[in-house]
């Protein structure tokens, strides 16, 4: 790959930064709008502050619209600088069970190998994942968005690709699903351990020394505050927004849309093609729709392996994107 591929990924982020400043102010003008709204028979003064609002709200829409198209055109032309000579190899990396910090150690060094690979035109993402820990799912969606600036990929479920799972197929170009593959679960759940009473009913006194009032918050010793409790709805919202966030840009969709879909359920993928998918099919389909983008007919296809069986356990509390249904499974207390 070209030593300058890096460049234009960067002015390509900068783009898409700029117009989330853009659409983030749009909002706080529509809110604030909607906040000062008076009877439009109180003073005529209203009437004007109106339609200047509007028409500021009509030229970020523009703004944003122009630096949608800026960014296409950026992705081309790095697709372009990018399209292998001869000929061409479709990767297939599988994203498979639990999604903790060793999958990320896998997938995101890979993802990134892949990318400077010059043979490699494009990648099928295969997932078959409830979901897992927060920090890892957000480390592969990134590094997702990044490779699908530069090579296609079209992210691909036969079972399940819910809460984190499909967090990471939202970063994709398209989503390829079997009709009845599970798909969504858009939502985060917080686990929290309070075995105060079972503590006291065995005679375990716990005693804690910490430097400040919440260094011990989410400690299975005792229950939380309420001020803790608003702390961690706080930062549970903003880990939901961000989500929300992901599936509204990858998916094309206005915010207000992906909302209908943030209930924390699966669907069937059959029920909502054309919004949560693009496309039922299965592997051979996925891998079809990638030959059309990269424009060839009998592509290379190399399968990677997947993860090892990990153990993974949810320890403590903590934030998840995972499906509820599998959060019991996992519990682990020592």
């Amino acid at each position: 790959m070209r030593e300058n591929i890096w460049k234009y990924i960067s002015a390509v982020l900068i783009l898409l930064l700029a117009a989330s400043s853009v659409a983030v102010v749009l909002l706080y003008m529509q809110n604030s709008e909607l906040k000062s709204y008076t009877p439009s028979n109180i003073s005529p003064v209203v009437v004007e502050t109106s339609l200047n609002a509007t028409c500021n709200e009509t030229a970020y829409k523009l703004q944003i619209e122009e630096l949608q198209r800026q960014l296409d055109f950026m992705r081309a032309q790095l697709r372009e600088r990018n399209m292998p000579e001869g000929n061409t190899t479709i990767a297939v990396v599988p994203i498979f069970g639990l999604i903790d910090e060793y999958t990320a150690l896998r997938i995101v060094p890979l993802l990134r190998d892949i990318a400077r690979n010059d043979s490699i035109g494009g990648v099928v993402l295969w997932i078959e994942s409830p979901g897992g820990y927060v920090g890892p799912v957000r480390d592969i969606y990134a590094t997702v968005r990044k490779l699908n600036l530069i090579k296609p990929v079209v992210a691909y479920t036969g079972g399940m690709a819910a809460s984190g799972g499909y967090y990471i197929a939202a970063g994709a170009e398209k989503i390829i699903a079997d009709p009845l593959a599970e798909v969504g679960s858009i939502g985060v759940i917080y686990v929290h351990y309070n075995l105060q009473k079972n503590y006291e009913m065995n005679g375990i006194k716990v005693d804690v020394f910490k430097t400040g009032p919440y260094k011990d918050t989410g400690a299975e010793w005792r229950d939380l505050s309420e001020e803790e409790r608003e702390m961690i709805a706080e930062s549970i919202d903003t880990y939901f927004q961000a989500f929300l966030q992901a599936v509204s840009s990858g998916r094309n969709m206005p915010l207000n849309e992906t909302r209908k879909y943030a209930t924390g359920q699966t669907w069937f993928a059959m029920n909502v093609t054309g919004s949560l998918v693009d496309e039922t099919g299965d592997i051979d389909r996925a891998l079809s729709i990638l030959s059309e983008e990269l424009n060839v007919t009998n592509p290379r296809v190399v399968i990677y392996s997947g993860d090892s069986p990990s153990d993974f356990g949810i320890f403590g509390s903590t934030a998840l994107l995972l499906d509820p249904r599998y959060v019991s499974a996992y519990l682990k207390t020592g």
